[in-house]
C-alpha cells in the first residue's frame, strides 16, 4: 500500500484549506505556534474525550486525524511549504492520543497533574521526535505532517502509563 495526498480536499476554497490547518489565527499570529495547537488540543480533549472509552476515542481520533492528513497536506501546498510552523491541526487532532486509557492515570494524580504530564511529554517528543518519530515526516503530504504527531502523542501515552505503573 503506498500512501498519497488524499484528493478530497483540493476541491475546498484555500481560505478554509489554511483557515483550518492553522485552526485560524492561532496558527498564524502567535508566538510558538505547536504549543498553542497543543493547547487547543488539550482543551479538545478535556471537553469531548475525557468521559470516553478507547474504543470510541480511537475512532474518533481516527477520523480526526484523516481528515488532517487531508487538510494539512492541501495546506502545505497551497502555502508551498513543507510542514511550515502554522499548520498546527496536526498537534491538535494528536493531542487526545496523549490520554489513552485516561480512567487509570486520574487515580494515580490529580487530574491537573495528568493534564500537564501529557502534555508536557507531547511537546518534548512532538520536538525532539526521539525513536525514530523524525523518520516518518517523510511520509508524503499530510501523512507526513500528522503521523509524526500521533506518534509523539503515543509515546507521550506510553510514558504516561508506564510513570503510573513504576508508582504503584
Amino acid at each position: 500500500m503506498r500512501l498519497s495526498q488524499p484528493l478530497w480536499p483540493r476541491g475546498l476554497p484555500t481560505r478554509l484549506v489554511v483557515g483550518c490547518a492553522t485552526l485560524g489565527p492561532l496558527g498564524r499570529k502567535l508566538p510558538a505556534p505547536g504549543t498553542w495547537g497543543s493547547l487547543a488540543g488539550l482543551l479538545y480533549f478535556a471537553l469531548f474525550f475525557q468521559r470516553l472509552s478507547l474504543g470510541p476515542a480511537l475512532v474518533i481520533s481516527a477520523a480526526a486525524g484523516w481528515l488532517a492528513v487531508g487538510l494539512c497536506g492541501e495546506a502545505e501546498l497551497r502555502l508551498g511549504q513543507k510542514d511550515p510552523g502554522a499548520i498546527i491541526l496536526d498537534e491538535f487532532v494528536a493531542m487526545p492520543l496523549c490520554f489513552l486509557g485516561w480512567s487509570t492515570l486520574p487515580g494515580h494524580w490529580a487530574s491537573w497533574q495528568v493534564f500537564l504530564a501529557g502534555f508536557g511529554l507531547f511537546r518534548l517528543f512532538d520536538i525532539l521526535k526521539p525513536f525514530g518519530i523524525t523518520r516518518l515526516q517523510d511520509l508524503p503530504g499530510g501523512w507526513g505532517v500528522v503521523i509524526d504527531d500521533s506518534a509523539a502523542a503515543l509515546a507521550a501515552c506510553a510514558t504516561l502509563h508506564l510513570g503510573a505503573w513504576l508508582l504503584k
